[in-house]
């Protein structure tokens, strides 16, 4: 096992790294920028390098600074967290070649997965369900065959980048004569945004959910899941509210995911905690895209199984095989997840400042991760979420009324934030019911 890791992130998701490494006697190191001087993690952490100022390019996405870091302190592993460095394939690429473990998976899958075309040849293989495309980048300066493509799998389309993430590098088409300038305008946005113009095209589900599966991996032929969540409250592509089981799911799709998922896993010789991400729509799944590492709202899936993930990630990358068999892994009640933000809650706009007063909910059922503190100042660098409240519940209407009293009982003075909107998403009828599709909340709030 590790004797000290490295956490290569900032907030919530570097102090929960942080609670998990204490409990497994680990000794950590918090490498932060000098906006997070403050940050929970970074007192609490057995030492701390200060990587650089607070821009994100010249601290946390700043590679040569990181492992220099846990090259002066010793350390054995870094821990990427999620977002910044977490999916770079070349940050890992330099960690191994460094000497130390990358809490993640090899390099290739890495880039692998990050490529969304190689990613659909790799799960095709696999057996995983796919949305119907162009089965491959599509070609330059042959209109015809773009055409034709388009014709065979019928518009709507969408085109998509092979680079892309986040909702970037993406446009819808409804008819032929749009076809082709939007494909070049696709094709020049990923070159200038991810270094890589390569773009293909699927069949554009229109009232799909987001329906996500998560699993644990140990590259050694052990894999299980940890079921699935239902992603489907979304801004701008960007997640609010998530939830897991996801309610109304074919069962038979849903348990013939799962294995898929189990052999894709096994084919690649994937390490780590991972999360398969799919449309469902009429029944069926259609995988978009894998994310090579630790999600925002993983909380739901230990709610509901009673699993440390960030501690069996650790366990994995450390080569330890995976003791815990399908068979083990119980599905237990249901879970939610508010994602707590810093913002207006009219223009959404980013609002930072100084927390006058923290009062977190409790209680049976309720956890919440959170950096925060009274009197700590929430800068304008990075990302606004500041906070994630979970609840459980012994059924789904269980856990909904358990968050509904957990909002209710959250303060959070200093700054503006979002508790209102999640206060009422969660007495939301339709929401209530259970199966909103991706566009609901956008529609709800006008945009």
């Amino acid at each position: 096992m590790f004797e000290k890791i490295v956490i290569a992130n900032r907030g919530e998701i570097a102090l929960r790294i942080l609670r998990a490494c204490k409990e497994m006697g680990i000794k950590t190191v918090a490498v932060h920028s000098q906006a997070d001087k403050d940050l929970k993690h970074v007192r609490l952490a057995d030492e701390s390098v200060c990587i650089g100022p607070a821009p994100s390019s010249q601290s946390y996405l700043n590679i040569p600074a990181i492992i220099s870091a846990a090259e002066v302190t010793d350390a054995s592993a870094i821990h990427p967290g999620y977002g910044f460095l977490a999916e770079n394939a070349d940050f890992a690429e330099q960690v191994q070649k460094s000497g130390f473990t990358f809490i993640g998976p090899d390099p290739d899958v890495i880039r692998i997965m990050g490529d969304k075309v190689a990613a659909i040849e790799a799960m095709q293989k696999a057996g995983v369900p796919t949305v119907p495309g162009s089965n491959g980048p599509l070609p330059e300066d042959d209109t015809e065959r773009c055409m034709a493509i388009a014709r065979d799998i019928g518009y709507p389309i969408i085109i998509k980048a092979a680079a892309g993430g986040g909702g970037r590098g993406m446009r819808v088409v409804h008819t032929e004569a749009a076809l082709m300038n939007s494909i070049h305008v696709t094709r020049s946005e990923a070159g200038a945004a991810f270094g890589d113009a390569t773009v293909y095209m699927e069949k554009f589900l229109q009232n799909p959910r987001h329906v996500e599966i998560q699993i644990l991996s140990d590259g050694q032929g052990n894999a299980i899941h940890l079921y699935d969540r239902d992603c489907s409250l979304q801004r701008r592509h960007q997640k609010v509210l998530e939830e897991a089981p996801a309610p109304d799911i074919n069962e038979e799709a849903r348990q013939a995911t799962y294995a898929a998922c189990i052999k894709a896993c096994n084919d690649i010789k994937y390490r780590g905690a991972g999360t398969f991400e799919f449309l469902y729509e009429d029944g069926n799944f259609y995988f978009i895209e894998m994310n090579t590492r630790i999600q925002v709202e993983h909380p739901v899936s230990e709610m509901i199984t009673g699993i440390d993930l960030i501690k069996e990630q650790i366990k994995v990358c450390a080569g330890i095989p995976l003791a815990i068999k399908q068979e083990d892994v119980p599905l237990r009640g249901h879970s939610f997840e508010c994602r707590i933000n810093a913002e207006d809650p009219k223009t959404f706009m980013p609002c930072p400042g100084t927390v006058t007063m923290y009062h977190p909910p409790g209680g049976l059922g309720v956890r919440v991760d959170s950096h925060l503190y009274s009197g700590y100042t929430v800068p304008p660098t990075y990302d606004s979420m500041i906070a994630k409240v979970i609840t459980w519940g012994e059924d789904r209407e269980a856990a909904l009324a358990r968050m509904r009293s957990a909002l209710d009982e959250m303060v959070i003075e200093g700054i503006r934030t979002n508790i209102a909107l999640q206060q009422d998403l969660v007495r939301d009828s339709a929401f209530m019911k259970g199966g909103v599709n991706i566009h609901y909340l956008e529609k709800k709030l006008g945009l």
